[in-house]
């Protein structure tokens, strides 16, 4: 009689930093492909899951920039709780659109919004313990913490983004060929 061995699921865990979540509806365009995965992944932190602080997990995906000091917190915890990290998308890769606004002074900016221009709110620059601290620039991930795998694009396709992660579960190295490159 063979004894049949369950193989162990895959913790996987998403986030997002300083984005559009661009990145993260094109991990829902693997479309069916979703229940082909559930089969070899289990989901740790996730818009899929809400759960909001990261476990211990073998993936982590994360899109985005770093553009304060909330998202340097996650991304620090996400890096610690995972054994491979992946920089998802063009914001997450080089900082994208969001690092926009690294050739304007932040000071400069937080006046003009909210204290001299059409934005004016109450004559002040907000000042809440709740609201995160504004870094000077908008950074990419690998400036803050080690990153394993890079997936650019804006965002990479489902598609792309389906064959890196199967590569990954297969043992192979994660390789996209040029037409998975795109960045539209």
């Amino acid at each position: 009689m063979t004894e049949v061995v369950e193989k162990r699921k895959v913790r996987l865990a998403t986030t997002s930093l300083a984005g559009c979540f661009g990145c993260h509806m094109s991990f829902l365009d693997i479309d069916e492909r979703l229940f082909e995965l559930i089969e070899h992944v289990e989901f740790d932190r996730s818009p899929l899951t809400d759960i909001k602080h990261c476990g211990t997990c073998d993936i982590g995906l994360i899109e985005g920039g770093v553009c304060n000091a909330e998202n340097v917190h996650v991304l620090r915890e996400f890096r610690s709780n995972c054994k491979v990290l992946i920089a998802l998308g063009a914001c997450a890769v080089n900082g994208g659109l969001p690092a926009q606004r690294n050739h304007l002074d932040l000071g400069q900016c937080l006046q003009e919004v909210y204290l001299t221009g059409s934005g004016l709110v109450n004559g002040q620059v907000p000042n809440d313990p709740e609201l995160p601290l504004p870094l000077d620039k908008v950074r990419p991930i690998h400036e803050i913490v080690r990153i394993d795998y890079f997936i650019p694009g804006c965002p990479p396709s489902g598609d792309a983004i389906w064959k890196f992660l199967t590569d990954l579960l297969e043992g192979r190295t994660p390789r996209l060929g040029h037409p998975m490159l795109h960045f539209d």
